[in-house]
């Protein structure tokens, strides 16, 4: 019978975009291509389209804010957000969702919370929604990293080191003080990838 020799269909790949106008966005490429996602490095409104999630990385938060307005990346990451689109922010990308700057969680930052680059360290952190029963904790890095200061009634704490909240969600946007992808331990973005895998605009179609 005609086909019946055909190999089956390779499944379909997430297209994740990584915000690339500074900061440590490779790391996160690296992470989610071993994880078997399709990456591209966003700079413009254009490289937006057709992703099926976004990842804002560390850096200099001022420094994105600047690229972002320049390149006019704003109004059409709000709009991403505002449909649902899969998102997750690492330290200064937590910072960047935030009300003072993206406005896409519904939560305030405070830049270098837990001090300087001289203060930077790890820690664990223990994670809910990792699984059940409760998932080992993650190492996290911690440079220059912000906490989450307040939050609204929409967003959910999923994290604390010292008591400060160190990761949140909101919808399908997942925001972290820390660097996962320095590491080796990819459950993050293995939890961000599944979001994109249910969400209502998945990379699978209908």
């Amino acid at each position: 019978m005609a086909g019946s020799d055909s190999p089956p269909a390779s499944p379909a790949k997430p297209l994740v975009g990584v915000l690339a106008l500074q900061g440590g966005f490779e790391a996160h490429e690296r992470m989610l291509q071993r994880l078997g996602a399709l990456t591209r490095e966003v700079r413009v409104p254009g490289d937006l389209d057709g992703i099926d999630g976004l990842v804002v990385p560390g850096g200099e938060s001022t420094t994105m804010t600047l690229g972002i307005a320049r390149e006019g990346l704003a109004d059409p990451l709000r709009e991403l957000a505002a449909g649902g689109l899969p998102i997750l922010g690492s330290c200064a990308g937590l910072i960047m969702l935030d009300r003072d700057h993206l406005g896409l969680m519904d939560m305030r930052a405070d830049r270098n919370a837990f001090g300087r680059q001289i203060r930077s360290f790890e820690a664990d952190v223990q994670l809910r929604g990792m699984g059940v029963p409760p998932a080992p904790p993650i190492r996290g890095i911690f440079i220059r990293a912000p906490w989450i200061a307040a939050h609204g009634p929409d967003v959910e704490i999923l994290g604390e080191v010292d008591g400060h909240a160190v990761a949140a969600r909101q919808g399908r946007m997942l925001a972290v003080s820390f660097h996962a992808e320095l590491g080796d331990d990819d459950r993050l973005h293995r939890l961000f990838l599944q979001s994109i895998d249910d969400s209502p605009l998945s990379w699978r179609g209908s």
